[in-house]
């Protein structure tokens, strides 16, 4: 049996344009296409893609997906270690579960919901996975990406765990800022944020175009916005509207 191009699509919830893409890069191509220029899928093609989205999940990037996919010597031995990774990650969701469940218990018991306030913030992050960034960030600055491996190569363990509290701790001040009704311009605001600039620039300097573009990834990458959404409702889109002002008083 042979499914097309858009049923595919509606089955899978991967839009026909993102399975062309697909094709057009080798990562899976139909089994035939039609006298009528569509393209047709197959059970086999329908296994892979279900592999490529497994592995899409799991953060593995497109460039690696293939060869992971290929390296393996039939399709069960591929979903078998699929499995045990999913089994994997499902136990880190359940830790990072409790991280939020506990963050909104330490908010909601400080009696204050206008200011904030985390017991200890490292506990924000527990059950993060900071490796599943890598591929992505090679991909968007691979310049900046080496600079930035090259730094935190030189960090030990307890720098590390220093500057990530030192990260949520600037996280909870722009919280703070924000339900205070500071703009995303003000200059409490700006000097708030120099200090995150010149936190990533322990690791690689952005110019002003690069540093916009990272605050909105903050907001458009589910990953790094639901960090800022566990501290504060808007915190994502009030750190990225103040990284662009940030960028364009101070960078341009």
């Amino acid at each position: 049996m042979a499914w097309s191009i858009a049923h595919v699509a509606r089955m899978s919830g991967v839009t026909s344009r993102t399975l062309r893409h697909y094709d057009e890069i080798g990562l899976l191509a139909p089994a035939y296409v039609g006298v009528n220029g569509y393209r047709y899928y197959e059970d086999e093609q329908l296994l892979r893609l279900q592999q490529i989205l497994v592995l899409r999940e799991l953060g593995v990037g497109l460039a690696d997906i293939a060869e992971a996919i290929d390296s393996e010597p039939s399709t069960v031995a591929a979903l078998r270690r699929h499995h045990t990774r999913l089994l994997a990650e499902r136990d880190r969701l359940g830790t990072l579960a409790d991280t939020v469940a506990r963050t909104i218990a330490e908010l909601e018991g400080g009696g204050d919901i206008m200011a904030p306030k985390i017991n200890r913030p490292e506990n924000l992050f527990t059950g993060f996975d900071p490796s599943q960034y890598e591929d992505e960030a090679r991909e968007r600055w691979p310049e900046q990406y080496e600079q930035s491996r090259q730094a935190a190569a030189g960090f030990t363990p307890e720098q590390m765990e220093t500057a990530q509290r030192e990260m949520t701790a600037h996280m909870v001040r722009m919280a703070e800022l924000k339900v205070a009704g500071a703009a995303a311009d003000d200059p409490l605001v700006l000097d708030e944020v120099d200090w995150h600039y010149r936190s990533i620039s322990r690791f690689w300097q952005p110019d002003a175009c690069a540093y916009t573009g990272l605050g909105k990834m903050y907001v458009d990458d589910a990953r790094f916005r639901d960090n800022y959404e566990n501290i504060t409702e808007g915190l994502a889109e009030f750190q990225r509207d103040a990284m662009a002002a940030y960028a364009r008083a101070r960078l341009s």
